[in-house]
């Protein structure tokens, strides 16, 4: 055997989830390993016919206090973090009759399922574990002579060593040890998010951020940038929730691209009908509403056919056959919609390297949750921008009030530009974009280029004028002067929808009501950068 390895004569197992429990307690006996065990555990192994010591059997004590106090013993932690070369050590193992553990298995109380059904305060605290984390690091620590598997995925390695070698290498025991401290540190950080939420303490002095493996990507932005995606937080519907039907491995700037698209396209409800998002480098580039989801498909990409090459389209809706087929019509990096149908997915599936997401649901724009923008030495972190058109108080501040016409596709232009890079100007006009300035460092600019983009994509489809003319124009956050409102109104637009709040709104006002304009301010901004 080689001297790194060692051999296993006695495991502690003690688990919650019981997923493959009694299969690995069962080969670990195959090979001698003798058992000890607590509770429901012990008495899982015992009903399978396993022999299993308990605990108690080691400590002397009986398992107290509903349970709290069973492993909290010397004869517990002495066996686990015993060094097996150090004399002294051994010495005082054997004075105090306390036998080596070699493998603690041990996944922890529930704390996460607990607080995501929603129970009590009183049981959410009963639901820290308090034992396991202690034995699961004590193992860790003691990974040159002690195995740790906290969880089931584990449990294959620790039984192809056994039987293999006899026993795990120190480079398995070194990855086990990893794996368990990571598991402490996000359990300790998902009861510290629950203890700020409890107390709605929204800057709490330390921040604990976790997250799981879930791919390790080709590269980043760039080929030169490593990069993986993970998942954690609060399940959202999205890109981390999502199945992918058929296509390649979405890259790092695919993921990005398809977060922007579907919660963008999650401002429309499918309750009031079929929308689409296009999405290009995060921003859209088509936006629409319509009767079927192929026609609201077709009203988005006529906005910007240039940019929607090679682009991201997102559904709220199930995506159909009629769509499928529009959509594959130009190159497309991804679709995702919430479900599709199987003949959209056959028609997709003829696009080999197509993705197509489903994710069973739209994600809620109203729902509250944390972003995090890392920067030199520390990190930004805000509360998601959860505010919705909908829900806002508009304030006609012109002579003009808008038509009923004008205030819907005034909605619609804010709730496209809050998913718009800033700078952002979004020209609207019967439910879908006609024309999008995004991330420039002038709102001037935004309008100007949103403007000349109408008028190139109104000459690829052949029309004697921009769809431009007549359309309404959003801005995501106030003119700061009237330049970036008369040039919106040079390009067509009637009816503006603005956050308002410059030292020069009354100076734009008149601008708008000079030129027979309808403005209405919302009070909220929508930067996004």
């Amino acid at each position: 055997m080689s001297t790194d390895v060692r051999p296993i004569a006695r495991a502690l197992i003690s688990v919650s989830d019981k997923s493959g429990l009694v299969a690995f307690a069962g080969r670990l006996a195959a090979h001698g390993v003798e058992l000890v065990s607590t509770g429901g555990t012990r008495k899982a192994l015992a009903e399978a016919g396993l022999k299993v010591l308990d605990v108690a059997d080691l400590t002397g004590f009986p398992e107290m206090m509903d349970g709290r106090v069973k492993t909290l013993h010397p004869a517990v932690h002495g066996g686990i973090l015993a060094v097996r070369d150090d004399a002294a050590h051994q010495a005082s193992m054997k004075e105090h009759a306390i036998a080596p553990i070699d493998l603690v298995v041990v996944n922890l109380y529930p704390f996460e399922a607990t607080v995501a059904r929603g129970a009590s305060y009183d049981e959410c605290v009963e639901n820290i574990d308090i034992g396991g984390p202690a034995m699961i690091r004590a193992a860790a620590k003691n990974h040159a002579d002690v195995a740790v598997v906290v969880d089931a995925s584990s449990y294959e390695t620790v039984l192809a060593e056994l039987e293999e070698k006899g026993g795990t290498t120190l480079a398995t025991r070194r990855k086990l040890a990893q794996l368990a401290y990571a598991r402490t540190a996000t359990y300790d950080a998902a009861i510290t998010r629950w203890f700020a939420q409890v107390e709605n303490d929204t800057t709490p002095n330390t921040r604990i951020f976790d997250g799981t493996l879930a791919e390790a990507l080709r590269y980043g932005e760039n080929p030169h940038q490593s990069a993986a995606f993970y998942t954690g937080g609060a399940p959202r519907p999205g890109v981390a929730t999502a199945r992918q039907l058929q296509g390649k491995a979405l890259s790092y700037n695919n993921l990005n691209d398809t977060d922007a698209a579907f919660e963008a396209v999650a401002e429309f409800d499918p309750a009031r009908g079929p929308a689409v998002v296009i999405v290009k480098h995060a921003n859209p580039c088509g936006v629409a509403e319509g009767a079927t989801l192929e026609a609201a498909y077709r009203k988005a990409l006529a906005c910007d056919p240039t940019s929607a090459f090679g682009g991201i389209v997102a559904l709220n809706r199930t995506l159909d056959a009629d769509a499928a087929r529009a959509i594959v019509e130009i190159f497309t990096e991804v679709i995702v919609a919430p479900d599709a149908s199987e003949e959209a997915i056959a028609i997709v599936g003829a696009k080999k390297n197509l993705r197509l997401l489903v994710t069973g649901a739209l994600p809620d724009p109203r729902a509250s949750g944390t972003l995090v923008k890392s920067l030199a030495g520390g990190l930004l972190v805000q509360s998601r921008d959860n505010a919705v058109v909908d829900d806002m108080e508009l304030q006609v501040v012109t002579k003009r009030a808008p038509t009923n016409a004008e205030l819907a596709d005034l909605a619609f232009a804010f709730r496209v530009c809050k998913h718009v890079k800033s700078n952002a100007i979004v020209y609207a006009k019967d439910l879908a974009t006609v024309g999008i300035g995004a991330g420039q460092m002038s709102r001037v600019d935004s309008a100007r280029i949103a403007a000349s983009k109408a008028r190139d994509a109104a000459q690829a489809a052949g029309l004697a004028e921009p769809l431009t003319k007549g359309c309404v124009v959003a801005s995501d956050a106030f003119f700061p002067f009237a330049d970036g409102l008369l040039t919106a109104i040079e390009a067509g637009a009637s009816a503006v929808i603005q956050p308002g709040g410059s030292i020069r709104d009354k100076e734009v006002i008149a601008a708008a009501d000079e030129a027979g304009v309808a403005m209405v301010f919302t009070g909220v901004r929508h930067f996004r950068h």
